[in-house]
């Protein structure tokens, strides 16, 4: 494909690009009750946007038979399963929407929360459209709400789980870097892509110490991703694609190679 094909193409999709972790509807309220065994909670990388295979009950939350939460159940056969997670859930959504899936009988719980809250598709859409100080300063204005203000609202959703389920094993998965920095990249200059993946460490840093502070496990899957940045030759996830909303979503071979084996391992 002509650059001149490509450089349109990401333009013309960005436009339209919500990347939002998705659009927090649709999500599932189950009733009051002593808690299935494992419950998977958060925003679309836990309901697994990017993967396909979707419930078509879920409906816009989009959630995934190759999603890892998914993976995990069929792996681990616990003796009820909620998947609650729905693309573009924030801090709020988890606790109007999410929590009540818990009980005291819960087991597991698992989730990814927190991009949305930052601002994670305004971000993208300004690096992807704009100049490398527009996308700068929308970084700027994600990390200092990282810093300010996600703290309080995670300390919110991970005190209703630990109220809600006590018993509970809890593991809170944060966010791969994005790219792959150096060598030829097309799109995104090489300072748009130091400053996303510096945003994605400070993100993932702040949820692992208010998840520590709560008790709970902490998975690093930037770690598992590491090689499988865009840009590096064998993704794990995808970069301005259609659907929009699977743009910077992981793949289905980022969800059971990135983020199962990091469950697995912190649930035991």
């Amino acid at each position: 494909m002509q650059l001149s094909r490509i450089t349109g193409f990401l333009s013309a999709a960005a436009l339209t690009l919500t990347v939002t972790l998705g659009v927090a509807t649709n999500a599932q309220a189950a009733p009051a009750s002593s808690g299935p065994a494992y419950v998977a909670m958060g925003d679309s990388y836990s309901s697994g946007v990017g993967s396909g295979s979707y419930d078509s009950a879920s409906g816009s939350c989009k959630r995934s038979t190759r999603a890892y939460p998914a993976l995990w159940a069929a792996a681990h056969a616990p003796s009820g399963f909620a998947f609650v997670a729905c693309s573009g859930a924030r801090t709020g959504d988890v606790l109007d929407q999410q929590i009540g899936s818990l009980g005291p009988d819960t087991r597991l719980v698992s989730l990814t929360i927190g991009g949305n809250d930052a601002g994670f598709g305004d971000t993208m859409k300004s690096c992807v459209l704009g100049s490398d100080s527009s996308c700068l300063d929308r970084i700027g204005q994600a990390t200092a709400y990282i810093q300010d203000q996600l703290p309080g609202r995670l300390d919110d959703v991970y005190s209703a789980i630990g109220d809600k389920a006590p018993d509970a094993r809890v593991v809170v998965l944060g966010y791969p870097r994005l790219y792959r920095l150096g060598g030829v990249c097309l799109g995104l200059s090489d300072t748009k892509r130091r400053a996303l993946n510096d945003a994605a460490d400070l993100l993932d840093s702040v949820i692992a110490k208010r998840a520590a502070d709560h008790g709970f496990d902490y998975g690093d899957v930037a770690a598992a991703f590491a090689g499988h940045e865009l840009c590096s030759g064998s993704p794990w996830l995808h970069s301005v694609s259609w659907p929009v909303d699977e743009s910077y979503h992981p793949t289905a071979a980022g969800q059971s190679g990135g983020y199962l084996p990091v469950l697995t391992s912190a649930a035991g």
